[in-house]
């Protein structure tokens, strides 16, 4: 929200990742930007998809300066989740009046299983 307050809506996605990772910096708070997943189809790679960011090892975090956020988005979003193999994710959409309509949250299954090196591991660096 702060982001939001400072720059208002209407630019490119990529100063919102920067001043977010800025914001995260002065917080304290862990974080890898530009995440890479190593995706694979029954047993062979297929390559690396990059996640704006991860929190803490935990929460996937993607960024858009889109009109409107589409089911495609939020299907990205999951799909990152599901890779990364992360139980949390957040979409923020910062072509909004107002932060609060530009949030949205998933959360995977329970079922999911979380790797023992995301929860044991150090988070990844800035």
């Amino acid at each position: 929200m702060t982001v939001h307050s400072e720059l208002g809506p209407g630019l490119l996605e990529k100063f919102y990742e920067l001043a977010f990772c800025r914001e995260l910096e002065l917080r304290g708070i862990p974080f890898a930007r530009q995440f890479p997943i190593r995706l694979h189809y029954k047993g062979a790679p297929l390559g690396d998809q990059f996640v704006d960011l991860v929190i803490a090892n935990l929460v996937v975090v993607e960024l858009k300066s889109v009109e409107r956020v589409s089911d495609t988005h939020l299907a990205q979003l999951t799909s990152y989740m599901r890779s990364a193999k992360l139980p949390l994710g957040l979409l923020f959409n910062f072509n909004v009046a107002r932060m609060k309509d530009g949030m949205y949250r998933r959360i995977l299954a329970r079922e999911t299983p979380i790797p023992s090196a995301f929860l044991n591991s150090d988070p990844p660096s800035a």
